[in-house]
């Protein structure tokens, strides 16, 4: 692997990670669906704040938002992209 790679391959994760930071932002703004997600990841409010840069966490709200298509399509409607993308977004992020 060259160093163009593992640019590419940084620049995907940051995109992916990026894209699911504004994914959690959305799924936060609504106190219900906010519930929803601390509930599903078991997450704590407090870890969450303190933890909301991590890939693993972003990942975990990227899972929640694919698991109810409901949200996952209105969420990348307002965010202006495809739900195949968050979809892969949360693969990237995991891998």
């Amino acid at each position: 692997m060259d160093a163009h790679d593992t640019n590419e391959e940084r620049s995907g994760e940051e995109d992916a990670q990026a894209l699911g930071l504004r994914a959690l932002v959305w799924t936060l703004v609504v106190p219900d669906r906010a519930m929803r997600l601390l509930a599903v990841t078991g997450l704590e409010p407090h870890d969450l704040r303190a933890r909301a840069g991590d890939p693993a966490v972003i990942a975990a709200a990227l899972g929640f938002l694919e698991a109810h298509e409901p949200d996952l399509i209105e969420c990348a409607a307002e965010l202006g992209v495809k739900p195949a993308a968050l979809v892969a977004a949360r693969a990237r992020l995991e891998a």
